[in-house]
Parts: structure tokens; C-alpha cells; sequence
């Protein structure tokens, strides 16, 4: 009989074990509990108390809407070249007119001093309070930009009604934010008129969008989804927004409704008001009686963004019924399309604050926005570093929203020409301006790269073809 081998083992250390370096992980996690600013650092808000600033009414009407009320906040600690950086921009390159709320401006340079350098570098700052050395010289606009880079507009099937995709629809209600993002895809429509932008206006009164909205969708029973946006729902009368819920859930084919609002994070002192709340409750609970799915959307591009007062508008929210709460933010250039900055707001949103990382967006093609734009490249290489860290639920899909065909996933396309930047992409439905057009679904469609982002003969081609 063959005696059975003893299975061999790992020889233990006499000695205490010599250590071996790691090589450790590319991301390393470090929890990081929500913290609000102090807004008494501005000598502008020195004396505000902590009842004025949860207080919605004196965030709106304090509100920053030009240079001279800027200054008022900072007092002496930023330079006035900065504020001539920020007049020049807002008299020649400005898509959107400056409109930041106090919580806002508190989310930037929030931990350490302020000083011109530091709120220059600050990436709320680059987006938020633009200036015109942030934008490019050479490229401020790519050749195929445009105003409504996405043709919204062109998709209008009642005034700020777009249907675009075959089961959703996009509902603008009104064309003001709370707070207005230089970045803006809507910047054809949204805030008041710039020097560089000559802004589309809404026509119809209220009630009367509303009336051709509803009896649209009356109409086209195989819409299920509708996106409830502006410009922002938190500037809609909470009176008339609720109605027009109430309107919509009496439609047994709509099953889900979106509210958009950056507003939970640019002022959740909105959401926290305790006429809101009650009547968000009373949209909830009937949208759960009739199987609909209620959620909020919002839009955070940067973990300093996030402060208690986020978190507890966003929990509220989920206390009263509201399915989810998710973020759609954007990659941006200066601001977040880094894979720490990617993690880092992540990780906030969904550990911290209790919003979903849905959504990131490459930022679309408007005018004067080369500064912010990643290339595809660049974002699915974020899609790639990204992966494995988040649970899988919250790891948010990064996506492209091509001109006439939508949201689609940046590793979607089916052939990209890295040299001159152009992607092109497919779809596989009609908007609702191509109803006769028997190609649709056969057609390629073209989406391009920031050309700074080019190696050297694409930029040249580029520079070679400015004028085609």
C-alpha cells in the first residue's frame, strides 16, 4: 500500500517578514463624510446667519448675477484682473448670462484661502463663473458647433415639447434656471439674451403649453416616458408645476416621469421647503397608486458640490416617495474628466448623498465650448478606469449624445478616424422629424473631437478646411 505524500507547505518565517513594496491600487478610496463651507469666509456673508442661508427666499435674492455683486462677496481677496477676465468673457465669448446662487459660490475654493489663483484653478468656478482666459484662442468653437447642437428645437412637436426618441419626450416648461451653467446644451433658449447669444423666445402662456403638451400626448399613446425639465422645474410655481403632474399621471399610458432640477444641488433650500415637500409627497404617493415611476434627476459635475444640505434635500425627497434620485453630470475639461475627480463625485453621490451616478454626458457641441470637450477617446478611456470600483448599480455609463440619433454608449460607434477626430455612429429609430425619411436607419452620423485634442496632421487638416 503506497503511503499517501504529506501536501506540501508554505515554509512559516522565524523572523519577522521583510516587507514587500506594493504597488498599490491606480485609485484608492478614502471615504470622505459631507462637510458645508463656511460662508461667513466671504466677507460679503459675514453675517449671514445659518437661518438666512437655508432660508430658499434669501438664496434667490442673493443670488450673483454680475461683477459688481461678486466683488461684493469677495470683498479684497481677489485680484481685479480677475473680474476684467470675467467682464471681458461676459461681453464677447458668454453663452449663458452669469447667475450662481450663494451655495453655489460657498462649494468653490471651499477648504483652503482664497485667492485669485486658487478660485481661478477651482473647478465649480470653471464652469459656473467662466472667463475668457479659460477659453481657447485658436479653437473657441468647434466649425461644427451650434446652437442647438442636439436640434431639440427642430423636434418641437408642440411649443417646448421635444420627441425625440420613440417612447419619451422632452417637457420644457420654462426657459430660467435658479443658476445658469456656461456649459449649457439649451443655451439657445435658457437665460436671459448675451452680446454673443440672441436667445429663442417661449411664445405661449403658460397654461397653453401645457394644454398642447398634454393633449399631445393624449394623442400619441406610445409615449410612456416624459422628462420634465426648462431651463429647471424649481422655477416653475410649485402650484402650477404640481397641476401639471397631476395632469400627466392621469395618463394611463405614461409610465414614468422624470423631474430635472440642478436645483437640488445649486439650492436645495428649494426642495426643502416645507410647501415642496408636501406637495412632492402628495405627486409621489399618487404616482405610486397608479404603478409610476416617479425620480428626480439632477446635475452635479464635482464632489465639492456636495454638502449636507444636498443630501438631506436628496433624502427627503426619498422619504416622501420619490423612487430615485440620480445624477446626470457632464465631463468637462478643468472640472471632472479625471478618473480621481470621476470616483471621488461618485463615490459622494452614491456613499454620501444618496444619488445614483446615472449619466455622464460628454459635454455637446455648442459655441465656444472647445475648452471643456474631451474627445471620445478620452471618455472611454474613463469608462474603462471607472469600471470595478463602484458597486455596479452606481457605476455611471458614460455616454455621447450624437446630433439626430441620442444618448449612446462611447464604446457605441462604428468607426472612428482618430487623426481628424470624427466618429461615426448608427441608430436604430426614427426622431419625429424623420418619419418619411426611409434611410434614416441606414445613415451614418458624425460626431467630432475637440481639434486641440488631434495629433498634428489633424489639426492641420482641420486648419486647412476652416473656411469649407
Amino acid at each position: 500500500m503506497t503511503q499517501t505524500q504529506p501536501v506540501e507547505t508554505i515554509p512559516q518565517p522565524r523572523h519577522a517578514p521583510v516587507a514587500v513594496p506594493t504597488a498599490g491600487q491606480p485609485y484608492e478610496y478614502h471615504r470622505r463624510p459631507l462637510v458645508e463651507p463656511d460662508w461667513t469666509r466671504f466677507p460679503g456673508w459675514r453675517h449671514v446667519t445659518r437661518d438666512q442661508w437655508e432660508s430658499a427666499q434669501w438664496q434667490r435674492v442673493n443670488c450673483v448675477k454680475n461683477t459688481k455683486q461678486l466683488r461684493a462677496v469677495f470683498g479684497d481677496l481677489i485680484d481685479e484682473t480677475f473680474y476684467a477676465d470675467l467682464e471681458a468673457d461676459q461681453k464677447a465669448m458668454a453663452t449663458m448670462s452669469m447667475l450662481v446662487p450663494p451655495q453655489m459660490i460657498n462649494t468653490m475654493v471651499p477648504f483652503t484661502t482664497l485667492t485669485t489663483e486658487a478660485l481661478l484653478a477651482d473647478p465649480i468656478r470653471r464652469y459656473m463663473i467662466p472667463v475668457a482666459s479659460d477659453r481657447r484662442t485658436d479653437w473657441p468653437s468647434h466649425p461644427y458647433a451650434s446652437r442647438d447642437s442636439l436640434h431639440e428645437h427642430d423636434m418641437w412637436v408642440a411649443e417646448g415639447l421635444t420627441h425625440r426618441y420613440p417612447t419619451k419626450v422632452l417637457a420644457e416648461l420654462l426657459s430660467t434656471c435658479p443658476q445658469y451653467c456656461g456649459h449649457c446644451t439649451r443655451m439657445d433658449l435658457v437665460g436671459n439674451s448675451t452680446p454673443a447669444v440672441d436667445k429663442l423666445k417661449l411664445t405661449l402662456k403658460p397654461v397653453d403649453r401645457y394644454d398642447a403638451h398634454i393633449a399631445y400626448l393624449k394623442a400619441h399613446p406610445g409615449v410612456r416616458d416624459v422628462v420634465v425639465s426648462g431651463g429647471d422645474v424649481a422655477n416653475v410655481p410649485w402650484r402650477n408645476l404640481e397641476s401639471y403632474l397631476m395632469r400627466l399621471l392621469e395618463l394611463e399610458t405614461v409610465r414614468d416621469i422624470r423631474l430635472a432640477t440642478k436645483a437640488l444641488m445649486g439650492l436645495p433650500q428649494h426642495w426643502l421647503q416645507p410647501d415642496v415637500v408636501e406637495g412632492l409627497e402628495r405627486v409621489a404617493r399618487t404616482a405610486a397608486r397608479r404603478g409610476v415611476n416617479l425620480a428626480i434627476h439632477t446635475h452635479v459635475n464635482h464632489a465639492q458640490s456636495l454638502t449636507p444640505l444636498v443630501a438631506k434635500a436628496a433624502q427627503t425627497a426619498l422619504d416622501v416617495g420619490v423612487r430615485d434620485v440620480r445624477n446626470q453630470g457632464v465631463l468637462m475639461r478643468g472640472v471632472n474628466a479625471t478618473t480621481p475627480e470621476l470616483l471621488d463625485l461618485c463615490f459622494a453621490l452614491q456613499g454620501e448623498a444618496g444619488i445614483l451616478p446615472y449619466y455622464f454626458y460628454m459635454c455637446d457641441m455648442i459655441p465656444n465650448a472647445e475648452h471643456w470637450r474631451v474627445p471620445v477617446w478620452h471618455a472611454q478611456q474613463l469608462q474603462h478606469d471607472i469600471m470595478g470600483y463602484l458597486p455596479g448599480y452606481a457605476t455611471p455609463r458614460i455616454v455621447c449624445d450624437v446630433p439626430f440619433v441620442g444618448k449612446r454608449w462611447v464604446h457605441m460607434l462604428t468607426d472612428y478616424d482618430r487623426e481628424r477626430g470624427i466618429s461615426y455612429w448608427t441608430k436604430n429609430y426614427r426622431t419625429s422629424i424623420e418619419s418619411a425619411d426611409l434611410e434614416a436607419l441606414n445613415k451614418r452620423y458624425a460626431y467630432y473631437d475637440p481639434i486641440d485634442t488631434l495629433p498634428v496632421d489633424g489639426q492641420q487638416w482641420w486648419a486647412d478646411h476652416r473656411d469649407d
